[in-house]
């Protein structure tokens, strides 16, 4: 028989503060003496625990074997500790995205606002939208080039709301993705046209290019878009926005569904569409929607977060616009180190709602969430 020290491999708890929830279940154990524990890099790692119940803790990815194996290594919400390299993953899916909005917005007449449209949805940024979509098609037994003409359309909104974000009329911005936002580039009127022709070309893209997927499926897409895009979506999350600033009134709830419809609302709808094109039930369909609203609020959250934390040079956008404009946010509301658990709490919430997917296929979405909570611009 091996040894417990031989049996014994490590597991990933995420972050930290799992600590709490196993201390808490301690009394469970008391006839078992816990090991030794290390803090690495803020991420907390145990050598052995006896019965441990994966649907009792969801965060905790884990694979039980007998009392002597009892945890083996499995850590699919942290990309550096499987075999699924996450940036090589992002990289490739960026670049297919990349030449797939190419494709879609030729240099043609007339010139200039084709050129207006192209400026800023082929001006890098990190396709994390676009990668939702396929991701969650992939997941559900879908291909990417299934999911590629949704995708698109999901950056091509994105970059929309961008566009008309900047200007001088709603937030006055003149850094967007490290260089002069489209209204200084082409001038407010060309800014305002280039943004709502790629509203338009968003809803045909898919209408044209979605192949060989039933047309309930496409149009349920498309409906989905459409929700998204209106008066209880993102313009409802804009709205909210603007009557927010200065004033003092506004709260935790108010700031929830402003970040909800504003920003998380279209994260919601690429990983949803997604799965709808890639054939999804309608229950695994709800409960990636219930994943994406937890990272889609977790992405506002650590905005904010970097916002007041970063420079306009980290960001490649100016930084310290909501301070100035007096605009409620959640390190403004909470504190920075509630915002900042607020934010991990957020992330755990989302890498919960992936625990009924084979783990294997759902290492994209969970190094997603990591990415969307850990990264710095």
């Amino acid at each position: 028989m091996a040894s417990a020290a031989q049996a014994c491999s490590y597991v990933y708890l995420g972050e930290t503060s799992c600590f709490s929830k196993i201390l808490s279940s301690r009394s469970r154990w008391q006839n078992y003496q816990l090991p030794s524990f290390a803090y690495r890099n803020s991420q907390l790692w145990i050598s052995r625990l006896p019965h441990l119940k994966p649907e009792r803790f969801p965060a905790i990815f884990c694979a039980i074997g007998s009392s002597e194996t009892v945890i083996q290594e499995l850590a699919a919400a942290d990309p550096k500790a499987t075999h699924f390299n996450f940036m090589s993953y992002m990289k490739d899916k960026a670049s297919h995205v990349n030449a797939a909005l190419d494709l879609a917005v030729p240099l043609v007449y007339p010139t200039k606002i084709h050129e207006s449209m192209r400026y800023s949805l082929l001006a890098g940024g990190k396709r994390v939208r676009p990668v939702l979509c396929i991701a969650a098609c992939e997941l559900v037994g879908g291909h990417e080039d299934t999911a590629m003409p949704s995708a698109c359309a999901m950056e091509m909104i994105h970059t929309m709301s961008l566009i008309h974000d900047d200007l001088p009329c709603m937030d006055n911005d003149d850094l967007r993705r490290g260089q002069p936002t489209n209204h200084k580039k082409f001038g407010e009127d060309v800014a305002v046209l280039a943004g709502d022709a790629l509203l338009s070309l968003a809803f045909e893209h898919i209408a044209r290019e979605t192949k060989g997927v039933p047309a309930d499926r496409v149009v349920r897409v498309i409906n989905e878009l459409g929700r998204t895009i209106g008066s209880r979506g993102m313009v409802g999350g804009q709205i909210m926005d603007l009557q927010s600033e200065g004033n003092k009134t506004v709260g935790l709830d108010v700031l929830k569904y402003i970040h909800l419809h504003k920003t998380g609302i279209l994260l919601e709808c690429a990983v949803v569409s997604g799965a709808i094109v890639g054939g999804a039930s309608d229950e695994d369909i709800e409960t990636l929607r219930g994943y994406a609203r937890s990272i889609g609020l977790l992405f506002q959250v650590v905005d904010d977060i970097l916002d007041v934390t970063k420079s306009s040079e980290d960001l490649g956008k100016t930084a310290g616009k909501d301070l100035i404009s007096d605009k409620a946010t959640y390190p403004k509301l909470m504190g920075l180190e509630g915002a900042r658990l607020y934010a991990d709490e957020l992330y755990r919430e989302a890498c919960e709602r992936l625990s009924k997917f084979d783990q294997a296929k759902a290492a994209p979405l969970l190094a997603l969430a990591k990415y969307i909570s850990s990264r710095q611009n």
